[in-house]
């Protein structure tokens, strides 16, 4: 078997390196920026570009592929957001993927251009409407985007005999989502958790364990905040309803906006946010607010008030996505690339840098050797209790999408 090799590197510098790029982002995560720019992921305006992207029935290109050339051309052309990659000390080179390159002769072109799922679906979208070729081997995109360019054929199905360490090593929480059973056409490149994050000196001893105490404490009236990404918000407000996200109805879709609404009417929640809770919560200006996993774990690092709690009654995880568009070029390549992100020793090398949820079981022993306190974060690697708590929000059929999009709008005045 090949071994991974890091770039002469020592867990402790690893390390050192880690909370270097963390305080260089102050704190901006990956999901936060995204989040920052388009004020969740589907804003009205958004939603249209995406409802109304002309797109016939005719034009779906299920199973057009072209000739793999992976055998010839050892390269692949990777498409990743910002701020989603380890990286070493000068910022402009990724020892994971030059360890890859090492091993198998296969050069990466590692590019930054996703900033926006709705963004880059506009990208993309002539093309793969088109059946031509995006000039990308693989791609990084939110699983509501996922889901659409799955239904729609404009991705590959997987070669499961090219995967061994992702089929064995997926996470059982990232198995068989309803978009994609089975994992057939991807594998998440890191999970997403949202969570209730608090100041402890804002809190002032007042508890929060839960969405009820968010919105039904008075005493932390105007001081509470939601995201403006719809299904954190209102998944999280249904599963404090006792209802399950990946099964909800349009009644029980209405009355989580109802009791939100409530809360906006009384002036309990202060706003929706982006990532610009991150500064509010430190400061105390938030007591405590809908947050995503990520931000908490950089923020704990540099703000010893702040900490999390995952309530009882669950909360949201969702992922980004690995998948292969038509008519890419090199889709071995692109499959041995997925294949060696699942093996330990890498997967804990990018998990090190980028502090979101990883999908790779088995990563712990090797995780701890370059950060114990990163092996040992549930937000980083959910133990069996916690991934027990996570729900995912369902697939949206188009008219669904519309319409929930447009009441979510109305409630946060996006």
């Amino acid at each position: 078997m090949e071994q991974y090799e890091p770039d002469r590197l020592s867990p402790a510098q690893v390390a050192a390196m880690r909370r270097s790029l963390r305080n260089g982002r102050a704190a901006l995560s990956r999901r936060s920026l995204l989040r920052a720019g388009t004020g969740g992921a589907l804003a009205v305006g958004a939603l249209g570009t995406l409802s109304a992207c002309g797109i016939p029935a005719a034009k779906n290109t299920a199973g057009v592929s072209s000739e793999d050339r992976s055998a010839k051309e050892k390269e692949i052309a990777f498409s990743n957001w910002t701020e989603y990659m380890d990286v070493d000390d000068s910022g402009k080179r990724h020892p994971s993927l030059d360890a890859f390159t090492r091993r198998t002769g296969i050069k990466v072109k590692y590019t930054e251009d996703i900033n926006d799922n709705v963004e880059f679906f506009g990208k993309i979208k002539p093309q793969l409407a088109a059946g031509q070729a995006t000039g990308r081997d693989l791609i990084c995109v939110t699983d509501w985007l996922a889901a659409r360019l799955i239904r729609f054929g404009w991705v590959q199905k997987l070669d499961q005999s090219n995967l061994p360490h992702a089929f064995t090593n997926l996470s059982q929480q990232f198995r068989s989502p309803d978009w994609d059973p089975g994992r057939a056409h991807s594998y998440p490149w890191q999970g997403i958790s949202t969570v209730i994050a608090f100041n402890r000196k804002a809190l002032d001893g007042e508890e929060v364990k839960s969405v009820s105490d968010l919105l039904d404490n008075p005493k932390l009236k105007g001081r509470i905040g939601f995201l403006s990404e719809m299904r954190d918000s209102i998944g999280m407000t249904l599963l404090d309803m006792g209802k399950d996200p990946a099964t909800f109805s349009d009644d029980d879709y209405d009355a989580a906006i109802a009791r939100l609404q409530k809360a906006v009417d009384k002036g309990q929640i202060r706003r929706f946010t982006g990532n610009d809770y991150t500064s509010d919560l430190t400061k105390g200006d938030l007591a405590a607010c809908v947050a995503w996993a990520g931000d908490v774990v950089q923020l704990k690092a540099d703000s010893p008030d702040v900490d999390f709690v995952i309530p009882d009654s669950g909360y949201m995880t969702s992922t980004d996505n690995l998948l292969i568009p038509n008519k890419a070029r090199h889709k071995t390549n692109a499959e041995r690339l997925i294949d060696y992100y699942y093996e330990p020793k890498p997967a804990a090398e990018l998990a090190a840098y980028i502090n979101y949820v990883c999908p790779v079981d088995g990563v712990r022993a090797e995780l701890a050797k370059i950060d114990e306190d990163a092996a040992n974060n549930p937000l980083i690697i959910p133990d069996a209790a916690m991934a027990a708590k996570s729900h995912a929000f369902r697939s949206l059929t188009q008219k669904e999408e519309t319409a929930y999009e447009e009441k979510f709008a109305k409630l946060t005045g996006a």
